[in-house]
């Protein structure tokens, strides 16, 4: 394929440069477009070793992992073992979070668009053995409900371990041995690992987070917990692979060597929009699974995923029958990422690249329903206007997000789009637009949305 080869000049003459300039370590990808097939590695995995990155290098794919998880759980719903739309208390009785009539109400389908509604970084190390996942359902009973279930969108990663632990449940066995058995084995992906101790069978990426002189260093701890495995706290492969799954949706539900593993039908309501996401330069909607992009008019379906160090960007094309997966171990990516998937676009699909959102300087026009503090499990925001009327916001991470590296954070903001405004400074390079929704009564925002509802809280 021409295009293919042309993206394929683009990302030997360029990318080496843009790792450099954005400080990241290693990457790998894989471009897909009809039965034709790119790879590309390089960079270093550990820069405490040296050891250098090659096509089967495995990487996390974090919260990639999702879709997988996604594609599990449509799997029972094809079998006629799960209900979508019926609350998880009918396969998991015990299920509930702080809000009782959200307890009971809660449905697989909220679990899978991130609409149900309550607290979703719940980051809570349950051990090891094979119980983990149903002990950590159990803590969720002290989960605050941030808004009704289906009311909107709130990235949800206790969501999908809940997911997952759906999943043990209807299939008598733990998510690991599940995701092994129905997707990884059947599609012949022969660089992956759910955990450390396959991982290092492999040549393993090691993550590098940013330090307080603003270097980076590889990362003393390789995953997170196993409780959130289903969400994306340990899976790792190589772009290869993660491609490979990519395949089997663009072929509706069909492995490369003629076994169905999902239906057409499964795979095309997987990348159907089941919420409208706010004005925050992330996807336009989300499907069971799948963020949903919008570029040109078009949605396309996709996913980011991010762990300690490591990140990874998954995006489809289905018209064209092609896919790019990416994949990297430190520094800023997104930028990266944001190139790579340019450029495919571009010439795969005729999609020209939008522009980055950029500050305009204008100060915002309505302070004063923005100002006050807004809380989650992982961070404490707090936006404050100064004499001159600007608008600042600081940001302290905390808990566990804390203890793996995440810094506090400190800009101005400006306006951008009405209710939605823009950092000056970056932030792991890229601008985050800040969504202010609702109203607490008062005719302040009541929540703070980046991708996950921050509810106001008091002053």
């Amino acid at each position: 394929m021409p295009e293919l080869a042309t993206v394929q000049a683009w990302i030997e003459e360029h990318l080496p440069a843009l790792m450099a300039r954005h400080r990241v370590p290693a990457v790998s990808l894989a471009i897909g477009a009809g039965d034709a097939t790119f790879v590309w590695a390089g960079g270093i995995l550990h820069r405490g070793t040296g050891v250098t990155a090659d096509p089967g290098s495995v990487f996390q794919i974090g919260s990639v992992t999702k879709v997988l998880t996604a594609t599990l759980v449509l799997q029972l719903v094809e079998e006629g073992v799960l209900d979508p739309d019926a609350p998880v208390r009918s396969i998991l009785p015990g299920f509930r979070v702080l809000d009782d009539d959200a307890s009971a109400t809660i449905t697989t389908r909220q679990l899978l668009s991130h609409t149900a509604g309550f607290e979703g970084d719940v980051f809570v190390d349950t051990g090891d053995g094979d119980d983990a996942l149903a002990r950590y359902v159990g803590l969720l009973a002290q989960t605050p409900q941030l808004f009704a279930p289906g009311e909107m969108f709130s990235y949800n990663n206790a969501g999908f371990s809940t997911l997952g632990r759906i999943v043990e449940v209807l299939r008598g066995a733990p998510y690991e041995r599940v995701l092994r058995d129905r997707l990884l084995a059947p599609l012949g992906l022969r660089h992956a690992a759910v955990d450390a101790s396959e991982a290092i069978l492999h040549r393993a990426a090691v993550g590098h987070l940013r330090q307080d002189d603003g270097e980076f260093a590889p990362t003393a701890v390789w995953a997170m917990e196993r409780a959130g495995a289903a969400a994306g706290s340990r899976l790792a492969m190589s772009a290869a692979d993660l491609l490979a799954f990519a395949r089997l949706h663009l072929r509706a539900g069909v492995a490369r060597d003629g076994t169905r593993l999902l239906s057409r039908e499964g795979a095309e309501a997987m990348r159907t929009p089941q919420i409208l996401l706010p004005d925050i330069d992330q996807g336009a909607a989300w499907g069971l699974g799948w963020e949903l992009f919008d570029r040109a008019g078009r949605l396309i379906p996709g996913h980011d995923g991010n762990t300690i160090g490591q990140s990874s960007c998954l995006r489809l094309l289905p018209e064209q029958d092609a896919a790019i997966a990416v994949l990297a171990n430190g520094g800023d990516p997104h930028p990266v990422f944001a190139a790579l998937v340019d450029v495919v676009l571009e010439e795969l699909a005729g999609i020209v690249a939008k522009p980055a959102p950029a500050p305009s300087g204008a100060v915002p026009a309505d302070a004063d329903r923005f100002v006050g503090r807004y809380a989650s499990s992982t961070a404490l925001t707090t936006i404050s206007r100064t004499a001159d009327g600007r608008v600042w916001l600081d940001r302290v991470p905390h808990g566990v997000v804390a203890d793996l590296g995440d810094l506090p954070f400190r800009t101005e903001l400006v306006g951008w789009r009405g209710d939605v405004l823009l950092p000056v400074e970056t932030d792991g390079g890229m601008r985050q637009p800040v969504a202010f929704l609702g109203d607490d009564g008062a005719g302040r925002a009541q929540f703070l949305h980046t991708g996950r509802a921050d509810r106001r809280v008091a002053s």
